[in-house]
C-alpha cells in the first residue's frame, strides 16, 4: 500500500519547516500546524541565533566551552561538536537560500550581539524578532515547494504502527481523519502551557512528547527546565512576553526593589551570567529583601538606540505603560525551555522505528542542565536537517508502506470536565519552579496521576481541548517523577 505521504511532519516552527525544506524534490511531505502557522515557539524567539560565522573574532572551541559551562558540565559532547562545528553552514544557507535578513553594521557586515554565558559576539539577530524573520522566510520556502503541503489547524492524536510505517489520527478543523505515512518527525515544541506562567505559545502542551512517550520511546531529563529570568512581569497574562537575553548584553541592568544592582554579590558574571544562575540569584534576592518586584534598566542607551535594536520589545512595553526609553522594565523569571525531551541520537532517531524528532521537543543533549542563550534555534536547524540525511538514506533502500487498515475511529461520548489544565498548571507552578519543592511535587504527582488517569479511562470524546489536557497531565506527571526520583538519588538542580 502506498502510503498518503513519505514523510509526515508535526510542527510548523523552525525544525519543522527546515527539515521539510532538506528533503529531495521527489519526497512527498506533508506538515500539520497545530493551529495557524503563526503559532509557534519560533516566532517568538527574540534574541537571535548563536553560531560562529566570525572566525578571526571567535572560535568553534569557544562556543562549545562556553555552553559547557552553561550546561554544569553535563551536555553530550558529541552532539554538541556537531551542533557547533555544522551550524555556520545552516545559518549561512538561511541568508543565502531563504533570504534570511539579519541586521548588518554601517560597513554591512553581519551585525554580532552578546548574550548571558557567551565569551564573544556571536548572536546573529534581527531586530528583536529573529524567529519571526526566520520562520516567515522558511515559510515562504515551503510554501513554493510543490512536494511540501501544510495543513493548518491540524492537530496530530495519535500514531499507529502499521508494516513500513504509520497511521497518524489527526484531527483536521475538528474532524478526525487517519494518514499514512512512512516516516514521523515530531518537531512539537516545548511544554511551556503546563506552567501558570510562561513565555511559551499557546500551542506549548508537550503534545509529541505525549504521543512518544504512549508509543514506548525514551524520554530523557524531562524535569530539566529553563525559567527565564526577566519576563516582563504582567499582572494578568499567562503567556508573558520575554525581555531578551540581548537587552542585557546591549548594557541593561537588572536591579532589585530598591533599584539597587545585586547580581554581583550572586555570581562575578554579573548579569551576564547564564540565565539559570540570574534567576536563582533573583529568587534569593527576593528572599532577602522579601520582594518580588525586580527591574531592568537600559535607559542608559539613549532613546534611538533602544527603540531601533529593540523595536518589538519597545513596543510592547509601552503597550503595558512601560517606556523602556526612561522607565525601567518590570521583570521575573518565567518558564520558558525544556532541554530534556524524545531522547534522540545524532540523526534525531528515537528509540521507536521510523518515529524521528526535532527541535524543542526532542533531547539531543547539546544544552546539559541549562541552554545557553541562542543555541535553541541553531539546535532546531542543525538537527532537524540531520533528520532529512536518515529518512532519505532509508527511502532509497527500505521498502515503505502501512501493511494493513487503520485503527477504529475513537467514539468517546463525555464531554471533557473543566478545570484539569488549571489544576495541573497550579501544582507545576507550585512543586517546580526555579527551586523544587519536594513536598510540593510528590502531593501535585498524586493529584495529577489521578487527572491523566481519569483522562485515560473517562471515554471523553477526542477534541482539541482533550488532547492538549491528556498532554498536560502526561507532562507534568513525567517531570514530578523525574523530579523526585533525583531527589531521592541526591541530585541537585543547582
Amino acid at each position: 500500500m502506498r502510503n498518503d505521504c513519505d514523510v509526515l511532519i508535526a510542527g510548523t516552527g523552525v525544525a519543522g519547516l527546515y527539515a521539510a525544506l532538506n528533503f529531495e524534490p521527489k519526497t512527498r511531505v506533508l506538515v500539520l500546524s497545530k493551529r495557524d502557522v503563526g503559532i509557534s515557539n519560533s516566532m517568538l524567539a527574540q534574541g537571535g541565533v548563536a553560531a560562529v560565522v566570525d572566525k578571526t573574532n571567535d572560535d568553534y572551541r569557544l562556543h562549545i566551552a562556553d555552553t559547557l559551562i552553561a550546561g554544569g558540565y553535563k551536555n553530550d559532547l558529541r552532539s554538541l561538536e556537531i551542533l557547533v562545528n555544522e551550524g555556520p553552514e545552516d545559518v549561512l544557507r538561511l541568508i543565502k537560500e531563504m533570504g534570511v535578513e539579519f541586521d548588518r553594521d554601517e560597513t554591512r557586515n553581519i551585525s554580532m550581539t552578546l548574550e548571558g554565558g557567551h565569551s564573544r559576539r556571536r548572536i546573529l539577530h534581527h531586530k528583536d524578532s529573529t524567529g519571526r524573520e526566520i520562520t516567515e522566510k522558511l515559510l515562504a520556502a515551503a510554501k513554493s515547494r510543490p512536494n511540501i503541503k501544510i495543513i493548518e489547524y491540524a492537530q496530530l492524536a495519535s500514531l499507529t504502527r502499521s508494516g513500513g510505517g504509520f497511521w497518524a489520527g489527526v484531527l483536521v478543523d475538528g474532524v478526525h481523519r487517519y494518514i499514512s505515512c512512512s516516516y514521523c518527525i515530531l518537531c512539537t515544541g516545548g511544554i511551556g502551557r503546563a506552567y501558570a506562567y510562561t513565555t511559551n505559545s499557546a500551542a506549548a502542551t508537550g503534545d509529541g512528547i505525549t504521543l512518544a512517550y504512549e508509543m514506548g520511546a525514551r524520554i530523557k531529563n524531562i524535569s530539566l527546565i529553563q525559567f527565564h529570568p526577566t519576563a516582563f512581569a504582567a499582572a494578568k497574562d499567562r503567556e508573558r512576553f520575554l525581555i531578551s537575553e540581548a537587552v542585557r548584553g546591549e548594557g541593561a541592568l537588572l536591579l532589585n526593589c530598591r533599584g539597587e544592582r545585586f547580581m554581583q554579590n550572586y555570581d562575578k558574571r554579573g548579569e551576564l551570567a547564564p540565565r539559570d544562575v540570574v534567576s536563582r540569584s533573583i529568587m534569593l534576592e527576593a528572599a532577602r529583601t522579601g520582594s518580588d518586584k525586580f527591574y531592568l534598566d537600559i535607559t542608559a542607551r539613549g532613546a534611538d538606540f533602544i527603540r531601533n535594536r529593540f523595536p518589538t520589545i519597545y513596543r510592547r512595553c509601552l503597550e503595558e505603560g512601560v517606556d523602556i526609553t526612561r522607565e525601567y522594565i518590570p521583570v521575573f523569571p518565567c518558564q520558558h525551555y525544556l532541554m530534556g525531551g524524545i531522547d534522540v541520537n545524532i540523526y534525531g532517531d528515537t528509540t521507536v522505528d521510523r518515529l524521528y524528532a526535532a527541535g524543542e521537543c526532542s533531547h539531543t543533549g547539546v544544552h546539559g542542565v541549562n541552554r545557553l542563550a541562542s543555541n535553541s534555534l541553531l539546535e532546531a536547524l542543525v538537527f532537524a536537517r540531520r533528520c532529512t540525511y536518515d529518512i532519505s538514506r532509508r527511502l532509497r533502500h527500505e521498502e515503505s508502506g502501512v501493511d494493513g487498515p487503520p485503527p477504529a475511529p475513537p467514539l468517546g461520548k463525555n464531554p471533557l470536565p473543566k478545570g484539569y489544565r488549571t489544576t495541573i498548571r497550579g501544582i507545576m507552578q507550585k512543586a517546580w519552579f526555579v527551586i523544587p519543592d519536594y513536598d510540593a511535587a510528590r502531593e501535585g504527582l498524586v493529584r495529577a496521576s489521578e487527572i491523566l488517569e481519569d483522562l485515560k479511562n473517562g471515554d471523553y470524546i477526542l477534541t482539541p481541548d482533550y488532547i492538549e489536557a491528556k498532554s498536560l497531565a502526561t507532562i507534568c506527571t513525567l517531570i514530578l517523577k523525574e523530579v523526585l526520583e533525583k531527589k531521592d538519588k541526591g541530585e541537585e538542580y543547582y
